[in-house]
């Protein structure tokens, strides 16, 4: 009722200023982006929300300035849009690395960390306020808001960078910065410096140390305060939703990507702008394709269905992995691959310790599978020998998994100094081991062909040992076919 209340005034201010002499789109922008803030700012808990999340990124940008060397700067460029036909763009997603720092959403902006500098060490830059613009493509905060609303020292217009910015990083020693990350961002730091240099017969003092950025802002997002968990636990809430959908959907005869219709569903009906990464959704054959992404083939009986798929909530990934059969009902092949999967999740989980190495799950899942796999009769020798060999490769041919957070691959180094790292609190990892029998392999008897098994969550480490955020999802053999008995009633 109040919104639309509200925008009844919008035609009668249209009419009073026809033949006034003023832009009238001009005008109109204008009153749609002031009811719009308006509004917003009134929504229970706005102004809580905020100061809270603000108070975090604040706290980010002091913990990076302290670890950065003496007399430096750090520049953070926002994502560029990016075009996926002609004029169409791809939604806008921001910066990892940027929305870790800021919280701010908008394109065409630029992050400056001065240490010690006098008049503010925090200077973002930022599209001006532009109501014809905004008419078009929504509402734009402007630097004078952006030092209230996001605890910004200074702000500035994007448009007078190449102005103000070369003063900003005249006299300090170092420049941190993603290098090699953007060419046009690189050309452009080089287009400041020479600003600089070009001064330097009048006292211009330019930077003569250039320095990664990424490894001390990397090592920051890699544990996980309790605010970005509890993102992290809504994620994985949506696409267990997701997932569940699609398992009480799954019929011998539907395609693939009417599946991946009830993981969309549900992740935009509960509050996600979009899947963490391309959804897979493969059956039969397909799942013994790691990246399967075509989702477009029809789902037979007798197959299984391999779905890895996670939504993104908040600028926080979820992704997770669960493998069922069409019918409802595993066939003795499939069991047994499914059961040895299944337990490998579960050592390797068990595993997942404060200041264990952070190569103690695979090897643990590694065991497990080449274990299960000689038994079978699927690989040949001791235990040991095919450890030792790698055969349990041809089966199991990736890692068991790997950080998660704002990227779904997420931010942070696995080894220190070329040695395994330990797990600390705070840290998120995914546990997916999985068993692969590609429909060509004559090593093995034909009634294992085609058989791929994935299971995947997510996993914090906790300071007792760890927490799986990923529940609620049918994984045993009993409860998948269970859940889907129920659906099909």
């Amino acid at each position: 009722m109040g919104s639309g209340s509200g925008l009844l005034l919008i035609p009668s201010v249209n009419s009073c200023l026809q033949g006034s002499g003023v832009d009238v789109s001009l005008h109109l922008a204008s009153v749609v982006a002031s009811y719009m803030l308006e509004r917003l700012s009134h929504e229970p808990g706005f102004e809580e929300k905020m100061s809270s999340s603000f108070r975090e990124y604040k706290a980010r940008r002091k913990e990076l300035m302290a670890q950065m060397e003496p007399n430096s700067i750090a520049l953070l460029a926002a994502a560029p849009p990016r075009v996926r036909n002609n004029d169409a763009d791809y939604l806008y997603r921001q910066s990892s690395d940027f929305y870790y720092l800021t919280g701010f959403t908008e394109p065409r902006a630029l992050l400056a960390l001065i240490p010690g500098r006098k008049q503010g060490e925090v200077v973002l830059f930022c599209q001006e306020k532009d109501p014809q613009k905004e008419l078009w493509d929504g509402i734009l905060l402007g630097p004078d808001a952006a030092i209230e609303e996001l605890g910004m020292d200074d702000a500035f217009p994007i448009n007078d960078i190449d102005d103000i910015l070369p003063g900003l990083i005249e006299g300090r020693d170092r420049v941190y910065y993603a290098m090699g990350k953007d060419d046009k961002f690189d050309d452009q730091v080089m287009e400041w410096v020479k600003v600089i240099r070009s001064k330097s017969k009048l006292g211009g003092h330019p930077p003569g140390e250039f320095l990664m950025l990424d490894p001390l802002l990397h090592e920051l997002r890699l544990i996980k305060s309790k605010s970005e968990l509890k993102l992290m636990e809504q994620a994985a809430r949506i696409s267990a939703e997701g997932h569940k959908r699609a398992m009480a959907a799954c019929r011998p005869g539907c395609r693939e990507y009417e599946l991946e219709a009830e993981l969309l569903y549900a992740f935009k009906r509960n509050g996600s702008q979009a899947p963490a990464y391309t959804s897979i959704v493969a059956a039969g054959d397909n799942a013994c394709i790691l990246h399967y992404i075509e989702n477009d083939a029809e789902i037979k009986e007798g197959d299984l269905v391999l779905i890895d798929a996670g939504c993104e909530y908040q600028y926080y990934a979820s992704d997770i992995t669960r493998t069922f059969p069409a019918s409802g009902k595993f066939s003795p092949e499939q069991k047994a691959i499914y059961e040895i999967v299944l337990k490998a999740q579960e050592a390797a989980i068990d595993a997942v310790q404060p200041g264990a190495a952070w190569d103690e799950p695979h090897k643990a899942s590694v065991k497990v599978i080449t274990q299960g796999l000689v038994k079978l009769g699927l690989i040949k020798g001791t235990v040991a020998q095919a450890i030792k060999s790698e055969a349990y490769r041809d089966f199991y041919m990736h890692r068991v998994g790997h950080w998660i957070g704002m990227d779904v691959h997420d931010v942070g180094d696995y080894k220190i100094d070329d040695d395994w790292r330990l797990m600390e609190p705070g840290m998120v990892t995914t546990i997916e081991p999985g068993i692969y029998i590609a429909p060509n392999n004559r090593k093995v008897a034909k009634k294992w062909r085609g058989i791929g098994v994935r299971i995947e969550d997510d996993v914090v480490v906790t300071r007792n040992g760890n927490r799986v955020i990923s529940k609620g999802i049918p994984k045993t053999v009993a409860e998948i076919e269970s859940f889907m008995a129920e659906a099909a009633q």
